[in-house]
């Protein structure tokens, strides 16, 4: 079945270029599905969606192989060149039809409305705009649409939170593919309108060394009917 067309919105086909850390990324990611349990979170992630889903920040595409056959289409938007050929791949096996397209999350290339259900997945912690990535992800999604989250960000006493912010201000940042590990993606979803639904907090690894990047959130939110985006 042919996918539906996505409406472009003029997006750079490398608005973001990361290719050392996409090169990094891609094996560390492949290496935490099973050693760390990321793939069990994938499935709790993505278990019930229906219709069709907009993946903002695809990576290298672990997500698809994920995704239930209720999914009529998933738009899988990464904007980093590298990543973005892996997820191409990845989409070949999906269970569900899966378009890889490029856009970044401030400036989706997808119609108002379009959308039964988005999906974000370790993907606000590096954004350039976290406030104007979740407009868009309300604007593409229908009224009463539901946002998945995955997101990893502040966590910890005072010491682990200054060791955070500490990163954000210095060497983490370029580092790690413009990655930060003291956001709070909870706050940022009320402050954007979303309506919480429930969550729960997480550390990963599960068993392991506690690492700023450690403190993580796994739930759903949902445009409320009849706002405006």
């Amino acid at each position: 079945m042919p996918l539906r067309s996505v409406r472009s919105r003029a997006v750079p086909q490398d608005a973001v270029h990361h290719p050392l850390f996409a090169r990094y990324y891609a094996r560390a990611s492949v290496t935490a599905e099973t050693r760390m349990g990321v793939a069990r979170v994938r499935e709790r992630l993505l278990a019930g969606l229906s219709g069709r889903v907009i993946e903002v920040g695809a990576g290298n595409g672990l997500n698809f192989a994920h995704y239930p056959g209720a999914v009529s289409e998933v738009v899988a938007v990464e904007p980093e060149r590298s990543l973005r050929r892996l997820a191409s791949g990845a989409a070949r096996g999906a269970p569900v039809p899966v378009d890889v397209v490029p856009g970044t999350a401030e400036a989706l290339p997808a119609g108002s409305e379009d959308f039964d259900a988005a999906v974000v997945s370790l993907v606000l912690c590096s954004v350039r705009d976290v406030p104007q990535a979740l407009r868009e992800l309300r604007r593409v999604l229908r009224p009463g649409g539901e946002l998945r989250f995955f997101e990893h960000g502040r966590g910890g006493g005072r010491l682990m939170t200054f060791t955070q912010r500490a990163m954000d201000r210095t060497v983490w940042p370029p580092l790690a593919g413009g990655c930060h590990v003291s956001r709070d993606p909870i706050g940022s979803l009320r402050e954007a309108g979303f309506t919480l639904g429930p969550y729960r907090r997480m550390m990963m690894p599960e068993k392991g060394p506690v690492l700023p990047m450690s403190y993580c959130v796994l739930g759903a939110a949902w445009r409320p009917p009849g706002t405006a985006a």
